[in-house]
């Protein structure tokens, strides 16, 4: 789904969310055959004990999990189809675990592969919900499933199980947190704040899938600070990167939640309208053009140029409409700066000016 038809959860409350959860998912599926392929062996090799029951257990898991892989990708609110295998792969565990002697099963500690799991699709908070379910299904064997008395004391095995949650879940939210970090560097401009080229680039690619399905436009709009050059030759780098900093803000500022906007480079951005048009994207043009003119910025008048367009036939091509854009705002520089101009099948209109 695109970020216009985000309806926030308790799950996944923004659209990054929800897109991280997806790419995930489609990532885990050879882990996933890994996974299923272990337990499937170690159940295979204990057949003389336990007898044939626990592989139909483990096929209801396997396609429990398949049937939330093939989720469309524009199906609302995906993180509920994932967090229904779950808790469908936390119950066949602990079936078998109450079939096999409760907490001093050996296949207990298996409880502890879906909590893990749950920390590469979703953030702390759902994280935190599966963990203390997980305790609270260990805590309900430990309590109502009694078995021959073995070697340890019950107590002991519960903290054992919990001990293996907690290392796997503290693990994976570390490595997580390193990842989002490295991540956050090579996609955020440390000038400005928004996001750059590399950001850009996997956005495209979401976007040009997202057209693909829904056949709703997405706008671009490409914009330059007039005359930053003049500021930069004057007044000093470090005032440049002041007038950046500010534009940036005010811009990020004007824009609503699920647009977004990225520096190009030197003094130019770029925003991305998912499911508008030219006009929609003119009129935000023109906001976003007036919000920059507004006020002084480091002490200085600053304006912006802005060039516009849109698809219209339900598909994305970026490069094509880049071009189109730029060369709008190329129409906007020559007709006086600080005007928005849109660009049409025939080239650019004039549209909006100071």
């Amino acid at each position: 789904m695109g970020p216009t038809d985000h309806k926030a959860t308790w799950l996944c409350p923004t659209a990054e969310d929800r897109a991280r959860l997806l790419d995930m998912e489609r990532r885990l599926g050879p882990m996933r055959v890994l996974t299923f392929g272990s337990l499937a062996l170690v159940l295979l090799i204990a057949i003389p004990w336990v007898g044939w029951w626990p592989l139909p257990l483990l096929v209801v898991a396997l396609i429990g999990f398949t049937l939330a892989d093939r989720a469309p990708l524009g199906a609302r609110a995906p993180e509920y189809r994932v967090a229904a295998a779950w808790l469908i792969s936390v119950a066949v565990i602990a079936v078998g675990c109450v079939e096999t002697g409760g907490v001093r099963s050996p296949a207990a500690p298996w409880l502890a592969i879906p909590v893990l799991a749950l920390a590469v699709r979703f953030r702390t908070r759902g994280v935190v919900a599966g963990s203390v379910f997980g305790a609270a299904v260990v805590v309900i064997m430990a309590v109502f499933c009694h078995s021959e008395p073995a070697r340890l004391p019950t107590p002991l095995l519960v903290a054992a199980l919990f001990a293996l949650m907690a290392a796997n879940v503290g693990y994976m939210l570390t490595l997580l947190g390193s990842d989002v970090q490295h991540r956050g560097e090579a996609t955020v401009d440390p000038l400005t704040g928004m996001l750059n080229r590399n950001a850009l680039a996997a956005r495209v690619n979401e976007l040009t899938e997202q057209a693909r399905i829904n056949r709703q436009p997405v706008a671009v709009i490409v914009g330059d600070i007039d005359h930053f050059k003049a500021i930069n030759d004057t007044h000093g780098h470090g005032r440049g990167d002041a007038v950046l900093s500010e534009v940036a803000y005010r811009l990020r500022r004007s824009l609503r939640a699920y647009d977004l906007a990225y520096r190009l480079g030197g003094e130019e951005f770029l925003v991305l309208l998912p499911g508008g048009d030219r006009d929609s994207a003119r009129t935000m043009a023109e906001e976003l053009r007036a919000a920059v003119a507004r006020d002084s910025i480091a002490g200085l008048r600053c304006t912006m140029s802005f060039g516009v367009t849109a698809s219209s036939d339900g598909t994305f091509d970026f490069q094509h409409l880049f071009a189109e854009a730029d060369g709008a705002l190329y129409a906007a520089k020559q007709g006086g700066r600080n005007r928005v101009e849109v660009a049409t099948d025939g080239g650019p209109r004039p549209a909006l000016a100071a």
